[in-house]
Order: C-alpha cells, then structure tokens, then sequence
C-alpha cells in the first residue's frame, strides 16, 4: 500500500503530465497544420513545433514507464532506451531555441556572431535533422554495448566468477553515468551560454534605454524588463529540469521511495511551465488559442 505522500505525487505528476500533453499537443496541431498548408515555417516556430512534439512524446513515454513501474512490471526496463533518447532530444531541442533567440535578439559586435544572424535561419533545418541523426545513434550505440555488458555480466555470474561479474558490473555504470551525462551536459553548456549571452545582452540595452528614457513605465522599457524576466524564469526551469534528471540518473533516489515521484514532478514541472510560457509568448498561439476558448464558451 502506497503512502500519502506518494499517492499525492504521483497525482500532481498525472495531472501536470496531462495538461503538459495538452499544450504540446496544441502546439504541433496548430504549427503543424501551418507547416503543412504553407509547406514552410519560420526558423523559430519550426524549433518550437519540434520541440513540442518532443515534449509530448516525452510526457507519453514517462506517464507509461511510471505507471509500468509502480504496478510492478519488471520488463519496464526496455522502454529505457526510448525515454534516453526523448529526454536527450528535448534537452537538444531546448538549447538549440536557446541559441536561436540568442542570435536573432542579443547585440554583439564580433564578426562570428554576424555571421550567425545571417545564416541562422537557414542552419535551423540542419541543426534539427541532425540532432535527430546524433542521439539516434548515441542511443542505439549504448543500448548495444549495454547489451553486450549485460550479457558477459550474466555469463560470468553463471561461471560462478563473481570478482569478474562486479568489476563489469563497475564499468557498466561508469559507462552509463558518462554517456548519460556527455549527451546531458553539451545542450547544456550551450544553452546556458546562449542564455547568459542574452540576458548581458538584455540588461546592456536596458541600462541604455533607461539612461535616455527616464520614465520607467515606457512601453519599450517595459517589454525590455518583461523579456528579460521571462528568460531568467526559462533559464531557472531548464536548469531545474536538467539537475533533476541528474540527480535520477545518479540513481540518489529509489522507486520504494516517495522522494522519486517528487523528483518527478519537480523535473517534468519545469517543462510544464515553459511550454505555457511558449504558448502564451507567440501571438500566433495566443490568438488560436483565444478563439477557440471563445468558440467554446459560446457553445456552452
């Protein structure tokens, strides 16, 4: 029998999945069917359409391997490979809009970063298509070795050679925590760097703007402070996101634990909240969104 606590976790992470789902599902429907009438899309609604179809099958896969897990299916463990690569694509996702609105809103001087606001749109195809390619293959690549420890990890304890089997079973997870934490850490790196590049950036044109303009209820002054404000939430919510999904793969936390399920909730929160920020950023969202919460009250 369950504890209250985790009963109350596990509920607030159903319930925060579901409504993430939803708004990612509303994103890909109205992206989507953009994408498919106009056969094209601009740099960063293709980002933010991939991004939340991603996410939504991320939520999918974690409301499924949780609810494997807590009614005791062992065999869960294959869906592992599935959840990596997910976790993996949104992380590279998420740090690839980070660039995105780096090099189309900050303001820097250096040739390279020229370069980069021109060429930027066109790179976003090829960055997607080939951050697909990569955790594809860095995924399908440690499944296979992990197989093969798991294999020799089995045959040896068979032999009876215990000493062997521990010191495979040692290098297996070293093996696991570095590739997991490779494929984490790069995305993060750069969307972190991205991300501080914008907010200097940010807080250099708004100490300008206030050194000429005074007042500070001016309406550029305002949406200056409001977009820096929103990128520090972002920035806060991806790094609560990723330390979460750290601190699971270091396995600090257990299954029989209720701790687990507040990791959970705790790492797929972030993402929730962000997707919101997305939906409620874009014009273009808002205004679907908007028309179809009219049409319904007038329904009803």
């Amino acid at each position: 029998m369950s504890s209250s606590p985790t009963l109350i976790f596990m509920v607030i992470f159903f319930l925060e999945s579901l409504a993430a789902m939803l708004q990612n599902g509303f994103m890909v429907t109205v992206l989507g069917r953009e994408w498919v009438r106009r056969r094209t899309l601009p740099a960063g609604d293709m980002i933010v359409a991939s991004l939340a179809a991603s996410r939504f099958c991320l939520h999918g896969v974690a409301i499924l391997n949780n609810l494997l897990i807590f009614f005791g299916f062992h065999f869960v463990r294959d869906y592992y490979n599935t959840l990596h690569f997910v976790n993996t694509l949104t992380l590279w996702l998420t740090a690839w809009l980070a660039v995105f609105y780096c090099v189309k809103v900050a303001v820097f001087s250096h040739p390279v970063f020229f370069w980069l606001k021109w060429r930027i749109s066109r790179l976003v195809p090829r960055l997607l298509l080939g951050s697909l390619v990569l955790v594809g293959l860095t995924v399908i690549s440690s499944a296979i070795v992990t197989g093969i420890l798991k294999q020799m990890i089995a045959s040896k304890s068979s032999q009876g050679n215990s000493t062997w089997a521990e010191r495979v079973q040692a290098f297996y997870r070293s093996f696991h925590l570095f590739d997991v934490m490779l494929m984490w850490s790069v995305p993060f790196l750069l969307f972190l760097v991205s991300m501080l590049l914008l907010v200097f950036s940010l807080c250099r044109h708004l100490g300008l703007m206030r050194n000429y303009r005074q007042d500070p209820c001016d309406p550029s002054t305002r949406v200056h402070t409001m977009a820096l404000k929103s990128l520090v939430f972002f920035l806060v919510f991806y790094t609560s996101y990723f330390l979460s999904l750290v601190v699971v793969a270091i396995e600090i936390t257990n299954f029989q634990s209720h701790w687990y399920w507040a990791w959970e909730v705790v790492t797929y929160a972030s993402i929730c909240l962000h997707s919101s920020m997305l939906v409620l950023s874009s014009p273009k969202l808002r205004k679907v969104l908007m028309t179809r919460l009219w049409k319904a009250l007038d329904k009803g």
